[in-house]
């Protein structure tokens, strides 16, 4: 099921909200935000916040097991997420799994975690809570306390049988952060690709923490790993906005790959970064803008090191 046009059009103004500004996403109200339910195939389901910016993508799998969920967006929420999935289930969050760090994906931890839930993330991750990191943004996201910490991690894959599935969790690079992970759902065919694979706005590129790890290399290589692992019938709950496929996925490793390819050849041309900036790299798929440029820019130093 694909979201509807209203809503993918909610999702771009969350999306930019959250990720470019994350100082007012922090400070936001957010008693406007309605998390809703939609099926992706079975007993799979996606939470998404509207009516304002409610940060990443929620999977939820329910079952005779527990519910296990992947994300659990902003604390000031985690109200409204439990009843969303109250509506679904009886059953308790048994885990929470972080796809990586960043706060809009995991500032639900503490409250999970104070109600019993078991947190699970990348070793990374773990390491990234621990104390204060300052984002490629600028935003300083501070230290979890102990129970808002993930108490099982990994380093490259884990396996869980879980509501009568194979759910494999998996690190396919350091890309987004140095911590990401995907969770595919085998039986059902579903895979949540946090925040590594994310269909931005119009006028956006991919938001790389390359503070904390991420890379435009990386994230090429995790496309062509997930590519790998999945096949064109499988649905893609992505860090942010609508379910998609496969095709979604190539299509933007395709222009990351084009990218690099600019940049590869600007610094083969000897350009300084402002001039590599003028050649519009990005050309064609997002407008010339500052925000453009500070990308292209930091991209540009991981091939001029």
């Amino acid at each position: 099921m694909i979201l509807t046009k209203t809503l993918w059009n909610m999702f771009r103004l969350g999306l930019l909200i959250t990720m470019l500004l994350p100082s007012l996403a922090m400070s936001r109200d957010f008693s406007n935000v309605e998390i809703a339910a939609t099926q992706v195939r079975n007993n799979i389901y996606l939470l998404h916040g509207t009516g304002g910016s409610s940060g990443g993508n929620i999977g939820v799998s329910i079952g005779e097991d527990g519910t296990f969920i992947i994300d659990d967006k902003f604390a000031p929420l985690v109200d409204k997420i439990e009843a969303a999935i109250a509506e679904l289930t009886d059953k308790p969050v048994a885990f929470v799994v972080n796809t990586h760090f960043h706060f809009d994906h995991s500032d639900g931890n503490e409250n999970f975690g104070r109600a019993g839930a078991y947190i699970v993330a990348h070793d990374n991750s773990r390491r990234r809570m621990e104390s204060a990191q300052v984002l490629s943004n600028g935003y300083v996201q501070e230290a979890y306390e102990d129970v808002g910490m993930p108490k099982i991690t990994f380093l490259d894959t884990m396996r869980f049988y879980f509501n009568g599935d194979t759910i494999d969790l998996v690190n396919s690079g350091a890309g987004h952060t140095d911590g990401d992970i995907q969770v595919y759902f085998r039986e059902d065919n579903v895979i949540h690709t946090g925040d590594m694979f994310v269909r931005y706005a119009d006028g956006n590129l991919p938001f790389i923490d390359h503070n904390n790890g991420g890379s435009l290399e990386g994230m090429i290589d995790a496309m062509s790993n997930l590519a790998s692992l999945i096949n064109n019938d499988t649905i893609i709950i992505p860090g942010h906005g609508p379910l998609l496929y496969r095709s979604d996925l190539l299509d933007f490793r395709e222009m990351l790959v084009v990218i690099r390819g600019n940049l590869v050849r600007a610094n083969a041309q000897g350009l300084t970064p402002e001039e590599m900036v003028a050649t519009e790299p990005a050309d064609g798929y997002v407008d010339a803008n500052a925000s453009t440029a500070d990308w292209l820019t930091r991209a540009y130093e991981e091939y001029t090191r």
